[in-house]
């Protein structure tokens, strides 16, 4: 299999339940993505403009393919409330072929 084929996990936060569906169906209608799981409840600590801030979010875990990111990206970034959002690919390096092979036809064009 090649490196494109490769399943990836994407991390993106968002501030609110509404916006994860919003992005998570938009991405699923597009066959960007072939699961995005939200986990709501999450409290992130960070810097911004020099002042940390502790914010109530959401994690999407959006499950696509390599050559699928850069698109995926573009389309996270257009739906997106935050000027800068989380938007980060983790490689998959082991799991069921069964399912990897799902997310791989799921997400091709």
């Amino acid at each position: 299999m090649d490196a494109e084929s490769s399943a990836i996990i994407v991390l993106v936060t968002t501030s609110t339940q509404e916006e994860a569906e919003k992005i998570g169906r938009m991405l699923i209608e597009a066959k960007l993505a072939a699961c995005t799981n939200i986990v709501s409840g999450i409290r992130s600590i960070f810097r911004w403009d020099n002042n940390i801030s502790v914010e109530n979010e959401c994690l999407m875990l959006i499950k696509t393919t390599q050559k699928r990111f850069a698109e995926l990206e573009s389309a996270v970034r257009q739906q997106h409330s935050y000027s800068v959002p989380e938007i980060v690919a983790l490689p998959v390096v082991a799991g069921s072929e069964s399912y990897l092979n799902w997310v791989r036809g799921e997400t091709d064009k």
